[in-house]
């Protein structure tokens, strides 16, 4: 890894088309840990839309170069170097042959080839191909791989590449090979190989066209009983995509293989997916409920990358929301689609929530900050640190927009057009938004600033009521409030905003809405405005009453509201709303309002109080048995912590949790007995399901055990809880009783349950990876308190002989689950959490730099915390500054500094 103290910025004005092409690969591997030998045969031409280049600038890293031919004679004109290959005066069309080699065993960035676990994997996503031999490693480079793999055949029985098998057999010495030819153009960082000793789950199924197509899960042998989920959520992915979007799969065969040492949650490397293990493995007794629907969405997600990505893809890494945007766009779909169909829309709500709840907590909070960036960025210093939620969750809400404003049978015209236009390309963002707007006959250029500018839109909302008229205006003006500095440079003007409003009347139903200018009124009783200027006024006309507005309904676009709703307005909503996001939105708004007030309060020593109206707001949605139990689940959650801290002036982590444990006692003690009422008839007896349907009545159960353990007396949760994991036939009640057990010996100092359950569940799991990493993250995201603070824990587990900092699962399981899940704990006013961080990220730097990065962010936003705090968290920045020599953390803490 080379010191790059002065790196390189890497700006989208400055894109060129790259100077030669590669039409073919022949990639041959001789697969040996600690020296393997890569052979790989280019044809290479150049390109003749590009400018005259004398030298092929090949990229390479941590490669040894043995040596060049050109059109099979030896060429001497190849002088290897830090960052790559040169080959002087090359002729315009030739082949060349390139033989290097790597050593695997070392490579603990899992960048490129490393081994895990005695396997061979691929991670090439975004520069790490050039970790495996010399190429033109950028994704708008598209060539035909055919790849031949050599190995011990003891040691390797299985060798996996991308497409389709051409043929297998024996070697001499023990050896065999394989060899794989995937007949689709791709870019190299699609590329992957895997060898070793594996097993898989198969099945065969036929295509929407009646073609048979075999589907493998690719395991350790003891995690076999594991895959039955991972397969099921394929091949539901594969019927939906044919039947949503016409997509069918267009290899003879598609593979997923899961490997525990990964830095990201999985890759979709044509026709095989290389996974985290924490995105395959499930069974009841090792998986929770959330870890069930995680899979699906997952695996959805790189399956639907084989078109949103694969056949179309990237023309330079600026556009990288073009597939990762669209892409978290289409699992969306997909897992609500798999929740409640098309026209369930209180189950497909529940989707919905869980979806925002994580923009706003992680996407708005970087929009908030030094890495603040459009969903297209302008630059960057290291791709890996541009894999964020602006790009991902932001991007897809984005593209959630286009379906707003067309439609699903409109956004369906306007992907039909673009793989029409671009199937086997590399294009832009641009190229996407052209095909949505000629699809649908729009113009579409002002809805290019969401891509261009960043920052967290605000929408102010004021409304007028005319008795005498009947009519009722709504006036929305946008902008961007206080917005980063890093968000402000790339703010040019107006956003093209779908608003979706409802009317709510005083008998809590939807009034009809008709627009001035308007015949007749509205089918529908949500209406989807075209916000597209600075200030604009709507004008609803035969308004019999003065309404309540229901405004951004199904969240339509990625804004803040402010509207100066009263919480009598509020409770209303919560009550009545139609729209099942707005009204689990009006409990949000009510809570927050509520305990930002306390937050205050507890910051100045101020004794705190809750009024009634919010206990009896919280008692009407925990008794309403009309409500879904998921959607109760969801609405009773109070709002974060970290999401809490960031709508403070000064954000104080501990005014905050003080406040959030005070309204959670309140509500406990005061509905004490509907607690106890909902966890008894909420219990799931019999077999375990995964099914939305039972994982909503045990979220719901188990969010009442998690109240019941702060009851100022939780001797009654302590039972409950200690029965039910003894008694727990799945992971899902397991891990919420080990946490009530955990929360409640918080709050009286310690308990013998707690430490008998913790133990217990060691023991039980220690032979399950997966499992232990949920042991690890409880601990570190437990109640901590002046006795016992929680950093104390941490830092005697980083000492434990299951602990592994080489390992991303184990290192995010416990040092980011502190330094990122715990904000009170983290944030001690005695700096402990920060030097903690500190050191943590200056280890990880030397090993793992795009884990170390991930890691890093974690103090980007210290500008907004109180002074002490600051003061802590600049002296920790200036340490990893003074230290670190990646190029993935030093773009956050130089940014963070700035």
């Amino acid at each position: 890894m080379a010191d790059t103290a002065t790196p390189n910025v890497i700006r989208r004005a400055d894109y060129a088309q790259p100077a030669f092409l590669i039409d073919t690969v022949a990639l041959e591997f001789d697969l040996v840990p600690d020296r393997t030998v890569v052979r790989n045969t280019m044809r290479v031409r150049r390109n003749p839309d590009a400018s005259h280049a004398a030298n092929l600038e090949l990229m390479g890293e941590q490669l040894e170069f043995v040596g060049a031919t050109v059109d099979g004679a030896p060429f001497a004109n190849a002088h290897a170097h830090e960052h790559g290959l040169t080959l002087d005066n090359v002729p315009d069309n030739f082949e060349l042959t390139l033989t290097s080699n790597c050593n695997p065993a070392e490579n603990t960035t899992l960048s490129g080839l490393y081994v895990s676990g005695g396997n061979f994997f691929t991670q090439c996503e975004a520069e790490g191909f050039r970790r495996i031999t010399y190429f033109l490693d950028r994704p708008d480079v598209m060539a035909t791989y055919t790849v031949t793999l050599r190995a011990s055949k003891t040691d390797y029985p299985v060798l996996l590449s991308n497409g389709n098998l051409l043929e297998a057999g024996d070697l001499p010495d023990g050896r065999h090979f394989a060899r794989w030819e995937d007949p689709f153009r791709k870019p190299s960082y699609l590329f992957a190989l895997v060898a070793g000793k594996l097993v898989a789950l198969e099945e065969r199924v036929k295509s929407g066209s009646g073609k048979e197509k075999l589907l493998q899960v690719w395991v350790e042998p003891h995690d076999l009983d594991k895959t039955r989920h991972a397969m099921d959520s394929l091949i539901n992915s594969i019927r939906w995509d044919e039947g949503r979007f016409g997509l069918e799969l267009d290899l003879d065969r598609f593979m997923i293989v899961a490997v525990s040492d990964f830095n990201m949650g999985a890759m979709e490397n044509k026709g095989l997916n290389i996974f985290n293990t924490k995105y395959v493995l499930a069974n009841p007794e090792t998986a929770t409920d959330t870890d069930f629907a995680n899979i699906e969405a997952v695996v959805g997600h790189e399956y639907f990358h084989n078109w949103t990505g694969n056949r179309v893809t990237c023309r330079d890494w600026f556009q990288l929301s073009l597939k990762e945007g669209l892409t978290v766009f289409r699992d969306q779909e997909f897992s609500a689609d798999m929740a409640g169909g098309a026209t369930d829309e209180a189950a497909r709500a529940t989707k919905r929530i869980e979806d925002v709840r994580v923009l706003r907590q992680m996407q708005f909070a970087e929009d908030a900050g030094p890495m603040a960036h459009p969903v297209r960025p302008e630059s960057y210093v290291e791709i890996n640190n541009f894999y964020t939620m602006t790009v991902y969750e932001k991007g897809s809400e984005v593209v959630r927009m286009y379906q707003t404003l067309f439609g699903r049978d409109g956004f369906r015209k306007g992907m039909d057009l673009y793989f029409k236009r671009h199937d086997g390309q590399a294009v832009t963002c641009d190229d996407f938004r052209h095909a949505l707007a000629d699809a649908n006959g729009r113009d579409l250029a002002q809805f290019e600033r969401w891509y261009s500018q960043a920052g967290t839109p605000r929408v102010s909302v004021r409304t007028k009521y005319d008795a005498a008229q009947q009519r009722y205006s709504v006036r929305l003006t946008q902008g961007y409030g206080e917005a980063a500095p890093a968000a402000r440079e790339t703010q040019k003007g107006p956003l093209l905003i779908p608003f979706a409003i409802g009317l709510i009347g005083n008998d809590g139903r939807d009034l009809p809405l008709q627009l001035e200018g308007e015949t007749r009124a509205s089918d529908s009783t949500t209406r989807v405005l075209e916000f597209a200027q600075t200030e604009q006024t709507f004008t609803f006309v035969n308004v019999a009453q003065e309404p309540l507005p229901s405004l951004l309904r199904n969240f339509s676009a990625p804004v803040i509201v402010e509207y100066d709703y009263s919480a009598d307005q509020l409770a209303f909503l919560l009550a009545h709303d139609s729209d099942p996001f707005n009204r689990w939105e009006a409990g949000q708004r009510l809570a927050t309002r509520e305990l930002l007030t306390l937050a205050g309060r507890a910051a100045t020593g101020v004794p705190l109080q809750l009024d009634d109206s919010v206990v009896a707001a919280f008692a009407r949605v925990l008794t309403d048995e009309t409500l879904s139990p998921s959607f109760r689940e969801l609405a009773l959650m109070l709002p974060s912590e970290a999401y809490l801290a960031e709508q403070m002036a000064e954000s104080n982590p501990a005014a905050v949790h003080a406040a959030r444990q005070f309204v959670r006692k309140r509500l406990a003690n005061a509905l004490g007995k509907d607690w106890l009422a909902v966890y008894d008839k909420h219990r799931t007896p019999g077999a375990y399901e995964a099914t939305p349907e039972a994982s909503g009545h045990r979220a719901l159960k188990n969010l009442a055990l998690s109240y019941l353990a702060e009851l100022d007396d939780p001797a009654e949760a302590v039972r409950l809880a200690s029965a039910q994991y003894d008694t727990a036939n799945n992971m899902t009640d397991r891990a919420a009783a080990l946490s009530a057990l955990l929360n409640a010996a918080a709050a009286n100092g310690g308990s013998v349950e707690a430490q008998q359950a913790l133990d217990d569940f060691y023991r039980r799991f220690e032979k399950e990876p997966l499992v232990i990493d949920k042991w690890f993250a409880l601990q570190a995201t437990q109640r901590g308190n002046a006795q016992r603070p929680v950093i104390e824990t941490v830092r005697k587990l980083m000492a434990h002989p299951a602990f592994n900092l080489k390992n991303p699962n184990r290192a995010r399981s416990l040092i980011f689950s502190f330094c990122a899940a715990n904000p009170a704990q983290f944030h001690a006013e005695d700096g402990s959490g920060y030097a903690y961080w500190a050191d943590q990220v200056i280890a990880l730097d030397a090993i793992n730099p795009q884990v170390a990065a991930r890691l890093a962010r974690s103090l980007e936003l210290w500008r907004r915390f109180t002074p002490a705090l600051r003061e802590g968290m600049r002296t920790a920045l200036e340490k990893v500054a003074s230290q670190v020599k990646s190029r993935d953390v030093r773009e956050i803490v130089e940014k963070a500094l700035a």
